[in-house]
């Protein structure tokens, strides 16, 4: 197998046995079954921006902090719980190398509103605003059947998943211009469902409601706010939660693409609603 199974929250990217694609997409030069990959290129879409993404040390956060650094932003702040250091600085690193300033902020979600008043705070007092909040950090455990649900389990998954994401913007919103964003990770179990991820699927779908009315209600005041609902990504999440015969049947059942997605090219048969705000159903 090879995926380093770790269990225990949250994963860290640098156990992983492969690691994933950060910067690298598929090429359109690629031909047959032979997959080509090439460098993402910036084109400036946040020139002088300030993004905070939380979860920016690994996985979708990684590559994120990094994509944000090459459009052009200015500074980028990585959030990570602080068993996740290593991988933190390693993404520090790579922010750096494309030339934005990186602040390594330590930030455990579970603790509450106050650890998220605290990382927004020292945002400000870095940087002077927000210009993009990515409340990316998420947990995800197993329970089998709900007869097994823990209440500890539940109530930390929901204060990472999603109490940390009102409180941030709480704290971030008046610190946010117009033409800001609050982007938040929600995932396709929110609509699909999840049966052993059931905190986790219960939580995401809490995201998309969420998403929903803050947009309504900051859309007078210029600041918009999406989510973006994932299929399974390689990410050190998965191999923290999953024993390895759960892991091997999550790698086997792919989507119609065949493959775990790593980037914009595991969209396929979807429909995107850049509609000014209108709530559709889907």
């Amino acid at each position: 197998m090879f995926i380093a199974l770790q269990n225990r929250q949250p994963g860290m990217q640098h156990e992983l046995k492969v690691q994933p694609e950060t910067t690298r997409l598929p090429s359109a030069q690629g031909r047959g079954d032979v997959l080509t990959l090439k460098e993402y290129e910036g084109a400036n879409k946040l020139l002088d921006k300030i993004v905070v993404v939380t979860g920016g040390d690994s996985g979708i956060g990684r590559s994120v902090c990094v994509f944000a650094a090459r459009e052009g932003a200015a500074g980028v702040v990585v959030a990570y719980h602080p068993s996740e250091k290593k991988d933190a600085e390693e993404t520090g690193r790579m922010v750096e190398a494309e030339g934005a300033d990186c602040y390594l902020l330590e930030a455990d979600l579970r603790k509450g509103e106050s650890v998220c008043k605290d990382l927004i705070q020292r945002t400000v007092d870095r940087y002077g605003s927000i210009d993009v909040l990515i409340n990316n950090a998420s947990e995800q455990h197993t329970t089998q059947k709900v007869e097994d649900l823990d209440s500890s389990v539940l109530e930390s998954t929901f204060a990472v998943n999603v109490f940390a994401m009102l409180y941030l913007a709480k704290h971030a919103v008046p610190h946010m211009k117009r033409g800001a964003a609050i982007v938040n990770s929600a995932s396709v179990v929110a609509y699909a469902g999840g049966g052993s991820l059931l905190e986790y699927t219960s939580s995401k779908g809490a995201i998309v409601s969420l998403t929903r009315a803050l947009s309504q209600q900051l859309a007078p005041r210029g600041i918009r706010v999406n989510a973006v609902a994932p299929g399974p990504i390689m990410t050190p999440l998965n191999p923290a939660t999953r024993d390895q015969e759960n892991l091997d049947n999550w790698y086997k059942r792919t989507p119609p693409l065949g493959r775990i997605g790593q980037d914009s090219s595991y969209m396929t048969g979807q429909v995107l609603h850049p509609n000014g705000g209108t709530v559709v159903n889907t």
